[in-house]
């Protein structure tokens, strides 16, 4: 069971995206704040799977609440769900240590599979937040591109692997299986690779496998 706090300062906001997750016999909602100070204390106190985090919220917002969560309760993966969809909202979210970045706008499906995403060790971009990443990579030309193709060379034959598999915004567990690996060598070379590369979280990793060519748009 995937357990989530859901952080938004308006109620009917919460009752509908609650709505949405409980028609997933796998996802529970464990906790409910409205503001972002409350949605770290109520993050230490009930410890989800997942914190799903408005952007604008009252006494601390969603991307101050998130750098907070994820130094204090290392153990919760944070999503932004939110309307805004600025590159600056993303960058500072996914610098922040977000995993996911979801639009209220999108379709229910896209934020179910991006709960189970971020729940699973993955990460999670909105269809339309991901189409301008990648384009955005895409124009800051040949130099990044090579950049990243020379740092994913410093990995070995099978990190390269797992970090195409993450790009893909995999799981560890499905990496595992993709790969006929046990789950626990994967969280060894996932660990290695945010190392190696000096990256903080999943999504930066996953933005060095799309600069450096290992996966597919």
């Amino acid at each position: 069971m995937i357990r989530v706090l859901l952080a938004d300062d308006e109620a009917m906001i919460r009752a509908g995206v609650r709505a949405i997750l409980t028609t997933d016999p796998d996802i529970t909602v464990v906790a409910e704040a409205g503001d972002g100070r409350e949605a770290v204390e109520l993050s230490l106190a009930h410890r989800p799977d997942v914190a799903l985090l408005d952007i604008r919220m009252p006494n601390l917002d969603g991307l101050a609440a998130t750098t907070e969560i994820t130094r204090v309760v290392p153990g919760v993966a944070v999503a932004i769900l939110t309307t805004f969809s600025d590159d600056a909202y993303v960058a500072r979210a996914l610098d922040g240590g977000a995993l996911g970045f979801l639009l209220k706008s999108g379709d229910p499906r896209e934020l179910l599979a991006g709960v189970h995403a971020v729940a699973g060790g993955g990460a999670y971009l909105a269809p339309r937040v991901a189409a301008r990443v990648i384009t955005s990579l895409r124009s800051t030309g040949l130099s990044r591109a090579s950049t990243a193709r020379a740092r994913a060379e410093s990995l070995t034959t099978r990190e390269r692997d797992v970090l195409a598999l993450l790009g893909a915004g995999l799981s560890n567990a499905r990496i595992a299986r993709r790969l006929g690996l046990v789950e626990g060598t994967v969280k060894g070379h996932v660990s290695a690779i945010l190392t190696r590369l000096d990256l903080d979280n999943r999504v930066q990793a996953a933005i060095v496998a799309h600069e450096a060519g290992l996966i597919a748009d």
